[in-house]
């Protein structure tokens, strides 16, 4: 390869990583943030109680930024260790990723009924004293999707033991509202269902968005192991 299309392929592979490198980092300031402002804001399921929105932008965030990390060094040091790193690392996040829509479409059933099952075991802890992140969780879903439940309102009376839904359930919100209401009052879509809607409705954007990142990240793999390649031709040694 001629030294200006080698030049060419460094400098495509830094910038490359240093978008990528940025994008963690502003992940990791949102995840950041969430953690501090919305502290008691939880995730719904008490299977994975670490599994809220914050710790999962943090983990995304940190994780995207080192991955750009080792591309960018690796690119402007040519360094055959860093850019083999960075191509092994990013080709795991990548076959994890295959691995785990492969298993999601094979099983979507049985992970759905499972997912179900999961977010109305959680609804049992919604009145309890140490679960606050959850029943902020839930009244911000049932307020701005306009649901109740995971099915519907009726999963409330199993899990309450008493015919009572959260005030967020009502189509009129006011204190008590959710006390022995009728079902007309109440917001009568579970919000599962409301979720399974939206992403039906936004499938397009959400697949390509998914092809976007697959195919950045395929970008990403050929600029490492062309770089690496090159260099190694021109008999470049490691150094630290």
């Amino acid at each position: 390869m001629a030294p200006g299309c080698l030049c060419c392929v460094k400098y495509m592979m830094f910038l490359f990583n240093l978008l990528f490198w940025l994008c963690g980092c502003g992940l990791l300031g949102v995840g950041v943030w969430l953690s501090v402002a919305q502290g008691s804001f939880a995730t719904f399921s008490p299977s994975f109680p670490s599994l809220s929105a914050a710790n999962l932008i943090i983990t995304l965030g940190t994780v995207v930024m080192l991955t750009g990390f080792l591309g960018c060094l690796g690119a402007v040091k040519e360094n055959k260790c860093l850019l083999l790193s960075f191509f092994i690392v990013l080709l795991v996040i990548l076959l994890v990723e295959l691995i785990l829509l492969v298993l999601f479409f094979v099983y979507t059933d049985k992970v759905s009924e499972n997912a179900k099952q999961d977010l109305k075991d959680g609804l049992r802890l919604y009145d309890t004293q140490d679960n606050i992140g959850l029943r902020n969780a839930w009244n911000i879903i049932q307020r701005e999707w306009h649901c109740c439940g995971v099915s519907g309102y009726t999963d409330w009376y199993d899990a309450l033991k008493e015919k009572r839904v959260p005030d967020r359930c009502c189509k009129n919100h006011f204190l008590d509202c959710g006390r022995n209401s009728s079902s007309s009052s109440l917001w009568s879509q579970g919000c599962y269902e409301r979720v399974e809607e939206w992403l039906d409705d936004n499938k397009h954007l959400l697949g390509t968005i998914v092809m976007g990142v697959l195919v950045i990240q395929l970008l990403g793999l050929a600029f490492s192991m062309t770089l690496y390649q090159q260099i190694h031709r021109a008999g470049k040694k490691y150094s630290a």
